[in-house]
This record gives structure tokens, C-alpha cells and sequence, in this order.
């Protein structure tokens, strides 16, 4: 071992005194410190020691940034890290005049810099993990100024890739699973706290409860999305009776219905980068294998933006909580009608078991009477109903048109007309 093993020792004895003064002159002692400086390096680099040892070194100092320097980063990667208009035009005349080789140029010239940087920087140790933490940081920073968006563009493409279907591990959550993996189930739980292991044992140990998770070979003990699953005789209305301690234990076999009562995504660098949809589906598929029994795959859903909807349709939250018949009317209102700025369902997670193919199959009126379900949907909560035979065809229908699956029960509550069903 040298006993300067410092980056500067790192550098000079990998790529050489004469390459590092040819791109910094003197100020090696400088760029070394200097994020934007380093990748501009990592991108010209072309050995494998030299291009990790500087890749590690740029997420180190991204990792250093405060607020405020980690905004004017991306500011650097919007700006310098950006496709050359210039080149592009001239690579689409090449295509035009029919020249060798030039859709290849045009399709290099087209991709910003940024996103070989990444691909670089993801070599580093612990690449992907720190990658996904950078997101998470570029997000809330993009909240402050929408101009980084083609940032977030990149890396969605980039990360949709990694963390595509085909690298994704499915397992079973249980009593014997690593305890630092459970410590993570207790704390990313996003719909229903668990506030206590013994509350976490029912959920996972309890032999009519099951938990699935999705990981990743470059996240190893991270869990990506979870979802929690009760089996049940017949469809599930209300979540006091899925979590209520001490209840009556059904035997797994007695079981006709699998309800997924809660489903949570882990990471917050990887929003939009869709798990859902294969987890509901991997689970629905083993646990149909495993009980053969089972014959309805639902979930006990909440409305997140029920309470605020009809606030503003001017509906009176003490008329709905006196007035099931009012609340249900409201609820399928919003659920059928109510349209995002992209004609999509305004609610979020109708918008997902919807698109994933799910049928709109009972709503539920007080189902959460939890402070968090009163003042999210006035204590509703809603059956999105998977049949695994009928799927495929919801989903496309859905893609195709925004044609929403409905039972008859649920438009029959419709107070207002032009609601898009099947």
C-alpha cells in the first residue's frame, strides 16, 4: 500500500501526471474537490480502476452537498451535461442524405452527456443505492425549480431500466426474515402504522396473514415495495377487522378470499418506477398455487382524496358522516368522475388498481374510522377487485380509452352523470 493513498495518489498513478495537467494544469488539488470537475473526468475516462476511483469520489462529494450546493449541482448538470443542438442537426441531415453510420451518430448526439454519467457513476461502489438517494434529493429539489425536470427525465429512463421486472426478486416476508429487513417493514409501512413487533408478528407470522416484498441484487436488504395480505371467508369491508388484536385465526386452507390490505413503496428515489402492478400479480399467482381454495383477490383500499374532494364541491363533512347514502354517492362521484389534468382518475390509488386492471367493486362506509381515515375519506374505503381472468382486458381497456371497470353496485350510487364504466 502507497502511503499516500489519498485520491490525488489515486489519479496521479492511475491515469498519470502528464493526463491530469493536460486536462486541470496545476489545479489538481482543486478539481479533486470539485464534482462538476470530476465528471467532465469520468466522462473522458476510459480504465476501470480510474473510472470507479472517480466515480466514488464524485457521489462522495454529492453526498457532502448541502441544500443549497447539491441545487446549484444540478443546475451544472441541466446546463453543461446537455445535448449539442448543433450536432444533433447536423447528425439528422447526415440521415436525410442517407450516410453511412449516421442514424448511430444521431442517436449519440440525441442522449444527453448526463446519462452516461450516471451509467458511470452507478459503477461505483454501492453505485445504484447511492443513485436512488440522489434522486430522492434531485425530487424535493425539483419542487423548488421545475427547470431540472430533463435531470429527473434521465434518471427515470435510466432507473425504469435497472429496476425493470426481469431483475426484480420476489420474497416472502416472515418471522424469519433478517431482522434489520423487518426493522425496514416498520418503518416504510405507508397505509396502516405498525406501531409494535407483536403488531408486526400478526401481520407477518400469523398463519392466515402473509407479506411479500420485491428486492433488488443492488439493494440486498432493502425491501422496494411490500405488500400485506389477509386471507379471509368472503370480501373484507372494514380494516379494524383485518388488524384488531386479539381476533380469531383462520385456518390458511378455510380461506376463499386473499386481501391485500396494504401495499407500500420503500424508496423515494425510485417514485415512478412502477412495482405494483408485478407484485399484486406475482402474489395473487403463488398464493392461488399455494390455496387453490382462494377464490376473490381484492384489496381494502383507502380514498386519500376523498375528504378534500367534496370539500370542495362544497359538501358538508358532518351531513356525510351522518348520511352513509350521501357518503357512498360522494365517494362513487369521485371515484368514476373526477379527472386528473390528464383525463386519468384524480384519485391516486384508484389510478393504480384501475390501470393495473382491477374492477371498482364495493365501497365501504365506515371502514377506517381511524383519525388518519376520517381525515382522508370520512372513514371509507374501497374493494379494487382482481380477476385474474379479466386483467389483462380491464388494463388495455383502460390504457386505451380511461375505461374505468365498475360493479353494478357501485355505479348504481352515481349522482352525477358522464362517468366512463364497464
Amino acid at each position: 500500500m502507497p502511503k499516500d493513498n489519498s485520491f490525488s495518489w489515486i489519479l496521479r498513478n492511475v491515469l498519470g501526471p502528464a493526463t491530469l495537467n493536460r486536462l486541470w494544469g496545476d489545479g489538481l488539488s482543486r478539481a479533486q474537490d470539485d464534482p462538476v470537475a470530476l465528471s467532465r473526468l469520468l466522462l473522458t475516462t476510459r480504465g476501470e480502476v480510474s473510472g470507479l476511483a472517480i466515480a466514488d469520489r464524485v457521489l462522495t462529494l454529492i453526498e457532502g452537498l448541502d441544500d443549497d450546493g447539491f441545487a446549484a449541482l444540478c443546475i451544472a448538470l441541466r446546463d453543461q451535461f446537455e445535448v449539442d443542438t448543433d450536432a444533433i442537426i447536423a447528425a439528422a441531415s447526415a440521415v436525410k442524405a442517407k450516410a453511412p453510420a449516421a442514424l448511430k451518430t444521431l442517436q449519440d448526439a440525441a442522449e444527453p452527456p448526463r446519462q452516461e454519467l450516471f451509467r458511470r457513476l452507478n459503477a461505483a461502489p454501492r453505485g445504484t443505492a447511492r443513485l436512488v438517494e440522489f434522486r430522492r434529493r434531485l425530487l424535493l429539489t425539483l419542487r423548488k425549480d421545475p427547470s431540472l425536470a430533463p435531470i429527473d427525465t434521465d434518471m427515470r429512463h435510466l432507473l425504469r431500466s435497472w429496476f425493470n421486472r426481469g431483475f426484480l426478486v420476489p420474497a416472502r416476508i416472515d418471522w424469519q426474515t433478517p431482522a434489520a429487513v423487518l426493522e425496514k417493514i416498520i418503518a416504510y409501512e405507508a397505509v396502516h402504522a405498525i406501531d409494535t413487533w407483536d403488531d408486526l408478528r400478526q401481520r407477518v407470522a400469523s398463519p392466515d396473514r402473509r407479506c411479500f416484498a420485491f428486492f433488488h441484487p443492488a439493494l440486498p436488504d432493502e425491501p422496494l415495495i411490500f405488500v400485506e395480505v389477509a386471507l379471509t371467508k368472503g370480501l373484507a369491508s372494514a380494516i379494524h377487522d383485518i388488524l384488531d388484536m386479539p381476533r380469531p385465526v383462520l385456518p390458511p386452507e378455510e380461506a376463499d378470499s386473499a386481501i391485500f390490505y396494504s401495499i407500500s413503496n420503500c424508496q423515494a428515489g425510485l417514485a415512478g418506477v412502477s412495482f405494483g402492478a408485478f407484485l399484486i400479480k406475482q402474489v395473487a399467482g403463488d398464493l392461488k398455487s399455494e390455496l387453490p381454495g382462494l377464490r376473490m383477490f381484492s384489496t381494502l383500499s383507502p380514498v386519500p382524496g376523498l375528504h378534500r374532494w367534496t370539500e370542495a364541491q362544497g359538501l358538508k363533512p358532518e351531513t356525510l358522516a351522518k348520511d352513509a347514502n350521501a357518503l357512498l354517492g360522494a365517494a362513487a362521484d369521485y371515484l368514476l368522475t373526477a379527472k386528473d389534468t390528464a383525463g386519468r382518475p384524480l384519485d391516486p390509488v384508484a389510478r393504480f388498481h384501475l390501470g393495473n386492471g382491477a374492477e371498482l367493486h364495493r365501497l365501504n362506509a365506515g371502514a377506517d374510522l381511524s383519525p388518519k381515515g376520517l381525515a382522508q375519506s370520512h372513514g371509507l374505503m374501497v374493494n379494487y377487485l382482481y380477476d385474474l381472468d379479466k386483467v389483462e382486458t380491464r388494463h388495455e381497456a383502460f390504457a386505451a380509452s380511461g375505461e374505468i371497470a365498475a360493479a353494478r353496485a357501485v355505479r348504481s350510487r352515481l349522482t352525477t352523470k358522464g362517468a366512463t364504466t364497464a
